[in-house]
């Protein structure tokens, strides 16, 4: 379990931590050319994404954290569901990865400086 600090935004410094409890990856079964096709989450002991991945049918990937957003990807609003309620819907497809392959995609994904 990965731990990261939350930051004081004032002085950024850490005020507690987060626990990585969970990574998952979630096909979106869609005919849309502008939305990506596969999710990829990590997901904290509260259910909010700490940082994301999103594959589009190109083969590109953006990525988003709290320090840094390519293309149009951005963490979520609202905490992350379990898995069981996000496949209940027919376009979803998801399922726990480890830890070293979400840093996998997370490294190939679009850098910053490269964003489209």
């Amino acid at each position: 379990m990965a731990r990261e600090p939350i930051l004081d935004r004032e002085n950024r410094s850490a005020i507690c931590w987060r626990v990585v409890v969970r990574y998952i990856r979630v096909r979106w079964n869609h005919e849309a050319s502008d939305d990506p096709v596969l999710l990829y989450s990590e997901i904290d002991d509260a259910g909010w994404e700490v940082r994301k991945v999103e594959e589009y049918r190109s083969g590109i990937r953006d990525r988003a954290s709290r320090d840094v957003a390519t293309g149009r990807s951005l963490l979520g609003l609202e905490p992350i569901p379990p898995l069981d309620e996000i496949n209940a819907s027919v376009e979803f497809d998801g399922a726990m990865i480890g830890a070293e392959d979400f840093e996998r995609v997370w490294a190939e994904a679009t850098p910053p400086h490269e964003s489209h």
